[in-house]
């Protein structure tokens, strides 16, 4: 969306960026994959990417807080974007980078970096802690400079900033919001009420990787979920199954990745899903940098164990479990 269509927009051109923009389904938050020296591994990543895209993703999200996007360089940013954005090209895909900062002018020149991007993930800014009015304003500049449609990354348990359905709607209402990527960190009074009276134009991602289920079986539209990374496919089958209203197959299919994205996130995050990934020869190391620290086995062995009890689905879906990641 170029910047005059941000600073004009109207219901209508709300409507228009819902349609051109998929926001529906299952988008990965992709892993940095590094050497056993620590450089990133650019095949690696590309390949992880066309993997995930190939079990049913609608998309992938590049320097998200998966990535390790505050440990990259800004050579290292560009690289990964660069890659993501051209198997995004190649394959039709709706890639999105993560842009967020702790500032309006900081975030606003972030957005311009990447003009490969078709939507932003903008987090709340975080630790400053302006009041509900400098948050709106936050989002109302950037969307009006940005060049691509906004998501908000709402996740108050990093950024210290909760906000109410109120607030959260009055975002979703302004011009230039996409959706929001929802990670309250439950379902609580302000998810249900949010999920159900929604602006026109505006979806919700899941963003807690435990709640995808019930956030969909609310109105989600789907997820930005990291432990998307280890099971893609059964994750696209959850998203279809709400929202085909199989409940039969969504509800134990759900219980079952729930219990599996627990187990990845027993350690800060990424290090257990880059330990199952290089488990799986997926990836060639399971570095990642400090302040983190790689998994410990018993939380890789924990979390295969909880992929190896996912359960069969329809018979098209055992026909071709064995061949997603």
């Amino acid at each position: 969306m170029r910047q005059d269509m941000a600073q004009h927009a109207t219901p209508d051109t709300k409507a228009h960026i819902a349609e051109d923009l998929p926001l529906h389904g299952i988008h990965v938050p992709l892993v940095t994959p590094f050497t056993p020296a620590g450089d990133i591994d650019a095949g690696a990543l590309e390949a992880l990417a066309h993997e995930v895209l190939d079990a049913g993703a609608t998309g992938i999200v590049a320097l998200g807080t998966t990535a390790e996007t505050a440990s990259l360089d800004e050579a290292e940013r560009d690289l990964v974007t660069g890659v993501c954005a051209e198997v995004c090209r190649e394959r039709g895909a709706l890639l999105t980078v993560g842009a967020g900062a702790g500032g309006t002018r900081a975030a606003g020149a972030r957005l311009a970096r990447w003009p490969q991007a078709r939507a932003a993930l903008v987090t709340v800014p975080a630790f400053v802690r302006p009041s509900v009015s400098g948050v709106l304003a936050h989002f109302e500049r950037l969307a009006q400079v940005s060049p691509v449609p906004l998501i908000v990354y709402h996740i108050p348990y990093r950024t210290g900033q909760p906000l109410e359905a109120a607030a959260l709607r009055a975002l979703g209402a302004l011009p230039g919001i996409a959706g929001m990527k929802y990670a309250g960190g439950g379902i609580g009074q302000d998810a249900v009420d949010l999920l159900g009276d929604l602006p026109a134009g505006f979806e919700v991602l899941a963003g807690d990787d435990a709640y995808l289920s019930p956030l969909l079986a609310l109105g989600a539209a789907g997820g930005i979920l990291a432990s998307a990374h280890l099971a893609t496919q059964r994750f696209t089958e959850l998203a279809a199954a709400w929202r085909s209203g199989d409940v039969a197959l969504a509800r134990p299919l759900g219980h079952a990745l729930a219990r599996m994205s627990a187990a990845a996130f027993a350690e800060p995050n990424p290090a257990v899903v880059k330990g199952v990934l290089h488990a799986q020869g997926r990836i060639p190391s399971p570095c990642v940098r400090l302040p983190l620290l790689p998994a410990s086995e018993a939380a890789v062995t924990a979390t295969l164990e909880r992929l190896g009890e996912l359960p069969v689905g329809s018979p098209r879906q055992a026909a071709h479990a064995g061949k997603s990641p």
